[in-house]
């Protein structure tokens, strides 16, 4: 993946490297305002058989577009004030999926993205738009993020 790798942490459901019930994604920012990620899902987030979940390809989408406002070291974190999900197509299960994040709006507090899931032959799976708040100041977990689990994994981390 071509891009700088962004921040996990240990125990998200998404991306939580030590989460042994999550999906293990990991995200990369690719242009300013653009966030890209390859990841196959397995067969324990399958709903209709061979299918995704779609809770799981909610959760997904989620992430990837949440994401495209987060710079490395920043600390900015924003909260899913609406999540709109369009199912074009059933998505597979074990078979490399594309997402792709894409900033619309930043106007500080409130941020607007869109994004989408695409199978290996670039066709347009799911679709979706997300409406993101900044966490309050006062709500914000303090101390040291690093020490918290929230930093960029090694490859060597991210498969253990």
């Amino acid at each position: 993946m071509i891009g700088i790798k962004q921040p996990g942490s240990t125990n998200c459901f998404v991306c939580g490297v030590e989460n042994d019930s999550g999906l293990h994604m990991r995200f990369y920012t690719v242009a300013p305002g653009q966030v890209e990620t390859v990841h196959t899902v397995p067969v324990q987030f399958q709903g209709y058989p061979g299918y995704v979940h779609g809770g799981v390809i909610a959760s997904m989408m989620d992430e990837t577009m949440g994401r495209v406002f987060m710079e490395t070291g920043s600390g900015r974190f924003m909260v899913t004030a609406e999540l709109k999900i369009r199912y074009r197509k059933p998505v597979p299960i074990n078979t490399p999926l594309t997402l792709r994040g894409r900033a619309i709006k930043d106007r500080g507090r409130m941020a607007q993205a869109e994004g989408e899931i695409l199978d290996p032959d670039g066709n347009i799976l799911v679709t979706g738009e997300i409406i993101v708040a900044s966490i309050p100041e006062d709500m914000r977990l303090a101390g040291d993020y690093e020490a918290m689990g929230w930093k960029v994994y090694s490859d060597e981390e991210d498969q253990a």
